[in-house]
């Protein structure tokens, strides 16, 4: 697979030079000074594409152009929002830039309650606690109808957070969920948001009417709208799994299993519609078997995300090492992928592939980096995943 790393534009603490330097071939990234539902012009494309090349490297995934929520929860002006959509996609087919990461998660992006996990060998990962997650929604969100969305065994624990709860916990819980994780990625919350519970809540009123089946009719709609502009410019559209796999805040949620994948697959039977596989979020679901997921959808998934999450007896998870415990097997989940490259007479590079979502360490905690986006922990996820790589490689020349 071709080594990739999410980059977050010319700003981004780490360099493009850097990159090169640790074995990054191409980069994924986005247009991150653009809202949803901006037309990405050919100008700008062609500008980020050339920078990019300019230090020796390809601009090989967008991740992401984002969905604007009005097309999630089909608003009036979800058409105009569509052929928007379609003339950015035909921008970056022009120029050469054929791989899409999207989303159609309503108004999270992802959910994490620390940032900062602490872990026994001094580094530090993200982490999901239920029973916080669930005090947020319930006595800081207080979402009507909330407590009744949760299990008892998590209402207990939340009972007992009330008890050491203090105001400092609850601003950094605000943070952690709404702002620090969505901020970076073109979210809804700026970092800048003076009043982040109240735009989230206009924005959960949005889809008050919005069950499974309706969310699943408009991304049915988005998606047979654009292929043909995929058909054109030979673009993949590789959706992202819903990060945590599961309903939260009252949010229809529409690929978090094996059974969602294969509804959006069979829905849109076109080869452009398909998967980006991230066994980090796909791990976070105990229903998931991420192993046999990797099997069969290897043909129609059009990027990776190497990472993987360790789930607890109580709900909570956690991000693992990429070569320690954990929920999914990812050296199994590479001899997949690079087989069905060769199968399909594929080159190998042809499917591009990002370590995600590691550890903070030697210093990384100074940095001020995205969460998440650490330098070393992903500099050492990449060096492992690439000697997997090669070992795997070696067995197929052999």
């Amino acid at each position: 697979m071709e080594k990739t790393w999410r980059w977050f534009g010319p700003n981004d603490k780490i360099t493009l030079d850097m990159l090169r330097q640790i074995g990054v071939e191409g980069i994924v990234t986005s247009l991150h000074h653009l809202k949803a539902g901006e037309i990405w012009t050919r100008e700008e494309v062609s500008k980020m594409r050339n920078f990019i090349e300019s230090h020796g490297l390809r601009w090989s995934v967008v991740e992401s152009l984002p969905v604007s929520e009005s097309i999630k929860y089909g608003g009036a002006d979800r058409d105009i929002l569509i052929e928007n959509y379609k003339e950015s996609l035909r921008n970056l087919g022009r120029e050469g830039v054929t791989t899409i990461c999207y989303n159609f998660m309503p108004v999270l992006d992802w959910a994490r309650t620390d940032l900062d996990y602490p872990n026994e060998d001094g580094t530090s990962n993200l982490y999901f606690n239920r029973a916080e997650f669930a005090y947020f929604d319930i006595h800081i969100l207080k979402r009507d109808g909330a407590e009744a969305e949760w299990d008892a065994k998590t209402l207990e624990r939340v009972e007992l957070l009330k008890k050491s709860m203090t105001k400092e916990r609850e601003h950094t819980l605000v943070e952690n969920i709404i702002v620090k994780t969505q901020c970076f990625v073109g979210g809804n919350i700026t970092d800048d948001d003076e009043a982040p519970l109240t735009t989230f809540r206009s924005l959960l009123a949005l889809y008050k009417n919005i069950d499974i089946e309706t969310l699943r009719a408009n991304m049915k709609y988005f998606l047979e709208a654009i292929m043909p502009i995929c058909d054109e410019y030979n673009i993949n559209m590789c959706v992202h799994p819903d990060d945590p796999p599961m309903q939260i805040l009252g949010l229809p949620r529409i690929v978090c299993t094996a059974d969602d994948i294969r509804w959006l697959l069979n829905a849109v039977p076109n080869p452009h519609n398909g998967l980006t596989f991230c066994a980090g979020s796909l791990s976070a679901g105990a229903q998931n078997d991420v192993n046999a997921m990797s099997r069969e959808f290897a043909s129609r998934t059009h990027f990776v995300h190497l990472r993987r999450c360790q789930v607890m007896p109580n709900g909570d998870f956690k991000e693992a090492a990429h070569l320690g415990e954990g929920r999914a097997d990812l050296i199994d989940i590479v001899r997949v992928f690079e087989t069905s490259l060769r199968e399909r007479g594929l080159c190998s590079k042809a499917l591009p592939m990002r370590v995600d979502h590691a550890p903070l360490m030697l210093g990384d905690e100074k940095m001020g980096y995205n969460a998440g986006y650490s330098f070393h922990g992903r500099m050492l996820a990449l060096g492992q995943m690439a000697g997997v790589m090669a070992v795997i490689d070696r067995e197929f020349k052999n």
